[in-house]
C-alpha cells in the first residue's frame, strides 16, 4: 500500500531521513517511534507530499506519492490545525469544501463521522472550547472526510490523557477492521504494541522494523531487574557481561550477556558501594526496553 524506497531528506546541515526504507502492507496498522529529532514527522510530510526528498522514492497503492489524488489519504498533523474560532461542524464543512465535496454529500459523512468520534452533541461547540481529546477526535473526523483508504497520523495522542487515549486507539481499530490502511507515530509504547508493524527511527535511519513480538524477541541477551536502594542511572554501565543499561526510577533493566555472571557482578558492586540489593530478576522485555537498548545502541 505504502512503500518508501531510500528516502534521505537534509535541512541545513541537519540529516533528517537517511536512506529510510520499507513497505506498509495494505490493511496493516504501522507504527513509527523513536526519540525527538528522529525524523518522524519529515517521513510522514515526505509521505504525504508536503515536502519532495532529496533522494527516494515513495508509492502509495501502486502509484507515485505525487500523482495520488489527495482524497484517497487522510493526514493528521502532530499539532492540531484546526481553526478554534469555528464549531465542530463549520470545520468539517470547510474542509469538505477544499476537497470539492458537495455540502449535502459532506454533511451526510460530517454527521456519521460526528456518531463515529462520539462529537454529535457537540457540533454547535467552537473547536477552540474543546477538551485535548475532543480537538484530536475531531482532527481524525476532518482527515476521514475524504473517506480515505490510507490514513497518515502524526502523533495524534501526544498530551492526551489515558482514556482518550484509549478511546482514540478503539476508533483506528475500528477504521482499521473497515479495511484503511494505517500509518501512525506515537510516543507511547504501549501504543506501539498495538501496531502490526513498528519501524523505530533514530537520528534519520531506520534501526529496526519488526513486529511488536519480533523486536522483544530479537534483543540480543537476557534482561534483568535489578531493585536497589541507588538512585545513579549509569551505576551498572561498565559491569562486565552488561550490553546495555536503563533506568526507571526505582529499578534498573539491564540487557546482559551471561544471567549467572552478570548476578555475581551486580550484586558486588553494590556491595563494595554498601548499596542495598532490594531484588533481582530475569523479565521478559517490553517494548519499552526495545525502544530505550535499540535507540542508545544507535547514539
Amino acid at each position: 500500500m505504502i512503500q518508501c524506497e531510500n528516502l534521505s531528506k537534509r535541512f541545513a546541515d541537519i540529516e533528517a531521513l537517511k536512506q529510510v526504507s520499507f513497505q506498509v502492507d495494505k490493511g496493516s496498522i504501522f507504527g513509527v517511534v523513536g526519540p525527538d529529532g528522529a525524523g518522524k514527522t519529515t517521513l510522514f510530510r515526505a509521505v504525504c507530499n508536503l515536502l519532495v526528498p532529496d533522494s527516494g522514492h515513495i508509492t502509495i497503492m501502486g502509484r507515485d506519492a505525487a500523482n495520488v489524488q489527495r482524497d484517497h489519504i487522510g493526514y493528521m498533523p502532530q499539532n492540531f490545525s484546526l481553526y478554534g474560532d469555528l464549531s465542530v461542524m463549520e470545520n468539517l464543512r470547510f474542509f469538505s469544501s477544499l476537497y470539492g465535496i458537495d455540502w449535502k454529500t459532506a454533511r451526510q459523512r460530517a454527521l456519521e463521522l460526528l456518531a463515529f468520534t462520539r462529537l454529535d452533541p457537540f457540533q454547535d461547540r467552537l473547536a477552540a472550547q474543546l477538551s485535548g481529546g475532543m480537538k484530536q477526535k475531531l482532527a481524525l473526523a476532518s482527515a476521514l472526510i475524504t473517506e480515505p483508504d490510507v490514513l497518515l497520523l502524526d502523533e495524534p495522542t501526544y498530551g492526551v490523557d489515558p482514556e482518550s487515549r484509549q478511546e482514540f486507539w478503539q476508533l483506528l481499530y475500528t477504521l482499521n477492521q473497515q479495511g484503511v490502511t494505517i500509518m501512525v507515530s506515537t510516543p507511547y509504547m504501549d501504543e506501539a504494541e498495538l501496531c502490526h508493524q513498528v519501524a523505530l527511527l533514530n537520528q534519520g535511519e531506520l534501526a529496526a522494523l519488526d513486529s511488536p513480538n519480533g523486536l522483544k524477541q530479537n534483543l540480543q541477551g537476557r534482561l534483568l531487574e535489578v531493585r536497589t536502594s541507588a538512585k545513579q542511572p549509569r551505576l551498572f554501565a561498565q559491569i562486565p557481561g552488561v550490553i546495555d543499561s536503563s533506568f526507571f526510577g526505582d529499578r534498573y533493566h539491564l540487557l546482559v550477556e551471561d544471567q549467572k555472571q552478570a548476578v555475581d557482578e551486580i550484586t558486588t558492586c553494590l556491595a563494595q558501594q554498601e548499596l542495598e540489593l532490594i531484588s533481582i530478576s530475569e523479565i521478559e522485555a517490553s517494548m519499552e526496553d526495545v525502544f530505550v537498548f535499540l535507540a542508545e545502541s544507535g547514539r
